[in-house]
């Protein structure tokens, strides 16, 4: 199954060009290797109303199956993508976000401090991952594998019981 993948990148550093997206090539670069394709990719602030309006666009545009945001989802004051998402999200997907947090956990406990959130708009998956390269490949990767299935449920696809 082919998928299409949004990453929308949530730094304030990264916006002003003062620092260098490596999260966003990263996943890019996971993502390709799987043969799947990056529709679109951007840079925000981390400023609430811009990442609705983002994923909002993107989820209703029909150009991508999977959401990928990274950045803003720990403790610090601008640290907002959660709520953005929940904002624009119509249904929750917490078995995606929760499994990424208990496998970050065995890796470092600062994993404790993750409010990133999953979640489903029309037939989009939305998926929060930290901003760190690192810890955002990692988290991808261990919900990579359900990812197909997941969207071909969103598909409404009659053969996407056959794989149970």
């Amino acid at each position: 199954m082919s998928l299409r993948f949004g990453i929308l990148t949530l730094s304030d550093r990264s916006a002003k060009g003062e620092r260098a997206d490596a999260s966003g090539p990263a996943l890019a670069d996971l993502i390709r290797a799987r043969g799947w394709s990056v529709a679109k990719q951007l840079i925000l602030p981390d400023d609430e109303s811009a990442i609705r309006a983002a994923l909002t666009e993107w989820a209703d545009s029909g150009d991508v199956d999977i959401i990928l945001t990274t950045g803003g989802t720990g403790f610090a004051p601008r640290d907002v993508t959660p709520e953005a998402t929940r904002k624009v999200i119509q249904r929750e997907a917490p078995g995606l976000a929760e499994t990424m947090r208990a496998e970050s956990l065995k890796k470092t406990p600062h994993a404790m401090l993750s409010r990133a959130v999953a979640g489903i708009r029309g037939r989009t998956l939305i998926v929060n991952l930290p901003g760190s390269p690192k810890g955002a490949v990692e988290n991808l990767q261990t919900v990579l594998s359900v990812l197909p299935h997941a969207i071909q449920l969103l598909a409404d696809d009659p053969d996407s019981e056959k794989s149970h």
